[in-house]
């Protein structure tokens, strides 16, 4: 049975360079940290989430009466499956596996939509489904999904839950959904801890009608968000924290192409274009225990629906990085890199803890 629950975090250990998580690394920030750190003077007081809840909507141009402000993007599965009572959920797959896992807890039947690799693009979506899952950037398979083909999926009668976590890894967020508030029973739902580091702090809101926000905000707990995490939310949708994100997606951008360039040939599934890349290599599971060996932590596909174990996950980090991985690699599967290459692959320092 596919286990649901296992994530990236999990591969990690102490002395691996981290290629498992997809969290940015070299964040928070500065200025993001002393947000944080003035935050701490309010702990003592609830939470206000009124603040929080008018920065996100201003950021995508909705009234806050459809933002729903979440700990993190996997609370807002979690109330999704809560809240509404599909007669038939649709998850389409490979994706992250948090959604499927919510409605399973909660009682729903699920049915697994499963991609053609190795484009993975959208098909056919069952026309009674009165729930759709799906992710856009999606994680594994770092396919973007053209916005028009996702927005054709919305309908009267269904709810059309995008996974949004990665959009703001693409520059200009030409996937993105956020801002249509036209299309009916969309719930779009987005995560502000990999673009900013801060997993730890659970950061992630959720956009759509005001009637379906009502209903996940009637499964939510009091003050499910610290004051912290407020700060952090309103801090980093301003239009200056968005003009950040959206430099640091060009950058990663060149650095995918560095990772893609250094790669042995043949591995890379599909066109990226988030902030990981999805490699299929022949005996996956030997592979991934020898670059544990050699000091890198990637992350296992075959927990993934429609994934097997010769599928890995790798996060793009900095071209010095990719390049040492890359020639491991390849000294691993005994294949050729493409390019020049130094003589001695000398291990980068593991990303800190509290980037991961």
């Amino acid at each position: 049975m596919t286990d649901l629950h296992h994530h990236g975090d999990r591969e990690l250990a102490p002395g691996l360079v981290d290629l498992a998580v997809n969290v940015r690394a070299g964040t928070p920030p500065p200025w993001l940290r002393d947000v944080l750190r003035r935050a701490l003077d309010d702990v003592a007081a609830y939470p206000d989430a009124g603040p929080a809840r008018a920065a996100v909507a201003a950021a995508h141009g909705r009234d806050p009466a459809e933002v729903l402000l979440t700990a993190g993007a996997a609370e807002a599965f979690v109330l999704a499956a809560r809240a509404l009572r599909p007669r038939r959920a649709v998850v389409v797959h490979p994706s992250f596996t948090e959604p499927e896992a919510a409605l399973r807890a909660a009682g729903h039947p699920v049915q697994r939509l499963l991609l053609e690799p190795p484009a993975h693009r959208l098909g056919p979506v069952p026309v009674d489904a009165d729930l759709v899952v799906l992710g856009n950037p999606t994680n594994p398979t770092s396919v973007l999904h053209p916005a028009a083909e996702v927005a054709a999926l919305a309908r009267p009668g269904r709810v059309l839950l995008v996974d949004e976590a990665f959009a703001d890894t693409v520059p200009g967020e030409p996937g993105s959904l956020a801002a249509r508030h036209d299309l009916p029973g969309l719930l779009v739902v987005r995560s502000l801890t990999k673009t900013w580091g801060l997993a730890g702090l659970r950061v992630g809101y959720a956009l759509g009608p005001p009637e379906l926000v009502a209903a996940l905000a009637a499964a939510q707990p009091h003050w499910p968000l610290s004051t912290p995490a407020l700060a952090a939310a309103a801090a980093c949708t301003t239009p200056a924290a968005r003009a950040e994100a959206d430099a640091a997606a060009r950058e990663l951008a060149e650095h995918r192409a560095a990772l893609l360039a250094a790669l042995p040939p043949g591995l890379v599934v599909g066109e990226p274009r988030s902030s990981f890349v999805l490699l299929r290599v022949p005996g996956g599971a030997r592979v991934r225990a020898a670059l544990r060996q050699r000091g890198w932590a990637v992350r296992r596909g075959d927990t993934f629906p429609g994934l097997d174990a010769d599928h890995l996950r790798v996060a793009v980090r900095d071209p010095g990085t990719s390049r040492a991985f890359a020639a491991d690699l390849a000294a691993i599967l005994g294949a050729e890199i493409p390019g020049p290459l130094p003589t001695t692959t000398s291990l980068p320092a593991a990303v800190p803890e509290e980037h991961r």
